[in-house]
């Protein structure tokens, strides 16, 4: 236990420079804490004690603002930051040394039994206000952009941005979109405003043009008129 715990802590020294000292840590950090809850309330919840297991999970979630079900199975290396706001759902599946930010959803799409939400590969970031929804899984080595939603399956070593969610790199190259920086999320591309930049660009050659055809109608009429005025002198 004191060894789990102490890799815990290891995990929020390694990802947030904020951090100070052990102590600190200890007292603190609701990410830390909403994951320790998490550990007796799924030990709990594999022995069949699943109101005591639901109860833990719900006096985490009043004191830390994160909500993990008891039966959300979680790796090591889990490191939450800030987390207000964030829902791992039932049968959500975490690897080893993920990071997860505030706001981020493991949720499921429907109403169906069984799984349905998603596995988690290892070393995987998921950015602030990320949703990931659906049965299926997310590979290693994936970062996904602060805001996307996922709703497909991701290879490993991809980054994720927009919505719905598209691979911009794959295996340390770029797909479709250019400037990416990985994971900078003052950097992140917009697929949503890349299209937008498209369509105006799109509209202002169609007024450009549409503005060259009345020109050339505006000098063919003047031509027309001209043509019937000498005609008339003749």
């Amino acid at each position: 236990m004191f060894s789990r715990i102490k890799k815990e802590i290891n995990a929020v020294f390694e990802r947030d420079p904020a951090a100070k000292n052990t102590l600190e840590v200890l007292l603190c950090y609701p990410g830390l804490h909403a994951i320790l809850f998490h550990r007796v309330a799924h030990a709990l919840y594999k022995k069949n004690f699943f109101i005591t297991a639901r109860f833990i999970s719900q006096i985490s979630r009043f004191l830390t603002g994160i909500e993990i079900h008891p039966g959300a199975k979680i790796g090591e290396g889990l490191f939450i930051d800030h987390g207000s706001g964030v829902v791992i759902g039932e049968t959500a599946e975490i690897g080893d040394n993920v990071t997860i930010y505030q706001g981020v959803t493991l949720g499921g799409t429907g109403k169906e039994k069984g799984k349905r939400h998603p596995t988690i590969g290892n070393n995987v970031v998921i950015s602030t206000g990320a949703k990931v929804l659906g049965s299926f899984t997310v590979g290693d080595n994936v970062k996904i952009g602060a805001g996307s939603v996922v709703l497909k399956p991701v290879p490993s070593n991809c980054t994720v941005v927009g919505v719905p969610g598209k691979i911009v790199i794959r295996d340390g190259h770029k797909v479709g979109l250019t400037h990416v920086q990985d994971l900078r999320h003052d950097q992140m591309p917009d697929p949503v405003a890349d299209m937008l930049s498209q369509m105006q660009g799109a509209v202002e050659k169609l007024e450009s043009r549409l503005k060259e055809v009345e020109e050339e109608c505006c000098k063919l009429k003047e031509h027309g008129e001209g043509a019937k005025e000498n005609s008339g002198n003749i």
